[in-house]
């Protein structure tokens, strides 16, 4: 949904990429359920990050909208492997331009994943050059309000 060739257009590629991974992700899912998988499978699907919510053609000169990296507010999902079923977190704006409820950060996204595959993220933690460092960073937090 980028814009930056005529295959990557708004009205006709972003199209065309959701028909690529619906039908698949479904049937990934529902494979998974039905042969008792999915409650010990987690899927995670998402980027590092969104796109801006209005249709961009910078300079008057692209052929092809798109949208751009956005980084304040983008789409994550998980499912099986110890997430609530139907679980919604966080809200954007009215436009879906920035993050206005239940805000995390992706060191939480992080800490998450990690919790959810059995390990302490806290017990990652390293000292350089006098200051703590770890994957989910000191300020990760696991996102209880998802969990089963």
């Amino acid at each position: 949904s980028h814009g930056a060739s005529p295959g990557e257009a708004l009205d006709s590629g972003f199209l065309r990429k959701c028909k690529e991974t619906d039908l698949p992700i479904a049937a990934l899912i529902l494979d998974l359920k039905q042969r008792g998988l999915l409650e010990e499978t987690l899927i995670v699907w998402g980027g590092e990050f969104g796109r801006t919510p209005m249709w961009e053609n910078r300079l008057g000169i692209q052929n092809s909208p798109g949208r751009d990296h956005q980084g304040d507010a983008f789409t994550m999902w998980m499912a099986g492997g110890g997430i609530k079923k139907g679980a919604v977190h966080g809200a954007t704006d009215e436009i879906g331009y920035s993050g206005i409820e239940g805000r995390v950060s992706v060191h939480d996204i992080q800490a998450t994943i990690l919790h959810l595959l059995g390990f302490h993220h806290e017990e990652f933690t390293y000292d350089f050059q006098g200051r703590p460092f770890r994957l989910t960073d000191v300020a990760g937090n696991i996102i209880n309000e998802i969990l089963a």
